[in-house]
């Protein structure tokens, strides 16, 4: 069995559009694991077979070959056929707003058809891809996409940059020191975190204090009476929230994380410093 997930850093104009670039292979009769919550993903399967997303709202829904799953509310269950190769790319809020200028509530724990949501562009960059050779092709293919995106997400990179730094700087945020930092109402700041990350406040918060625990948990940086203080009421409650958001109790992440997770924490963790903590320390 051999499973490997490779990640790439985005240009400076994509970076604006995508968070990070990955390429994923299974070679496997059936892949199935768990998904962490997370930012809308636009993903190509490059091999054949289908898959299902089983959601935190207990919705479970089949994705096309070229799809984009919204942001997620909760960890996911994802089972495909094997063998599986995926090249996809995590959407950042003003890459969002960009590229489809649709709410991201409305798509939240959702998976549509990309063909659908972006237009033709879908089907040159999935032929091209096919043909790829690596992983540098790959995201040279997905950030030729771009064209007018990068303009358009900019018009929100501000408030973006803002609701980024207050998930990131606090391992508890606190929506009235959003509400303050940016100077609008909180009506308006949770209608505008509602279009661009799919959620209010209150529940980005809880999803990012949950995952930057559990990165803290997995690579042994802080002990659970450590991370209860950074929020938690009690330990019920932290056990409780970082298993709605990984799909994974403290202990198993401590101990014996699925292969996914570990993937992806010890992916993301190593890019420290190449990009936003929002992404290396979640």
């Amino acid at each position: 069995m051999s499973i490997t997930l490779d990640y790439a850093v985005p240009g400076a104009g994509a970076a604006e559009i995508f968070t990070l670039f990955y390429h994923f292979r299974a070679d496997v009769p059936r892949f199935e694991d768990t998904e962490r919550a997370d930012h809308a993903q636009l993903r190509f399967r490059l091999s054949p077979g289908g898959a299902t997303y089983h959601f935190a709202d207990g919705s479970v829904q089949e994705a096309p070959a070229h799809h984009v799953v919204g942001p997620t509310s909760g960890a996911m269950r994802v089972v495909a056929e094997g063998p599986v190769h995926v090249f996809g790319a995590g959407i950042t809020p003003a890459g969002w707003a960009a590229i489809t200028g649709a709410s991201a509530s409305a798509f939240l724990n959702r998976v549509v058809d990309a063909h659908a949501l972006l237009g033709c562009a879908v089907g040159e960059a999935a032929a091209a891809l096919g043909r790829a050779t690596d992983t540098t092709e790959m995201v040279a293919i997905i950030e030729s996409m771009i064209g007018g995106w990068v303009a358009d997400a900019r018009r929100q990179s501000s408030f973006v940059a803002q609701v980024d730094a207050w998930l990131a700087d606090s391992h508890s945020p606190e929506v009235n020191d959003l509400v303050a930092a940016t100077g609008q109402s909180r009506r308006q700041v949770e209608r505008r975190c509602n279009a661009l990350y799919g959620a209010p406040p209150k529940l980005l918060a809880r999803k990012y204090r949950a995952l930057k625990a559990a990165v803290s948990l997995a690579a042994h940086e802080a002990d659970t009476d450590a991370l209860i203080e950074r929020g938690f009421y009690d330990q019920s409650h932290f056990i409780r929230e970082v298993k709605q958001f990984t799909g994974l109790t403290p202990s198993q992440l401590r101990e014996q994380p699925n292969l996914l997770a570990q993937l992806t924490i010890a992916g993301r963790h190593a890019l420290t410093g190449q990009v936003s903590p929002m992404i290396s320390e979640t």
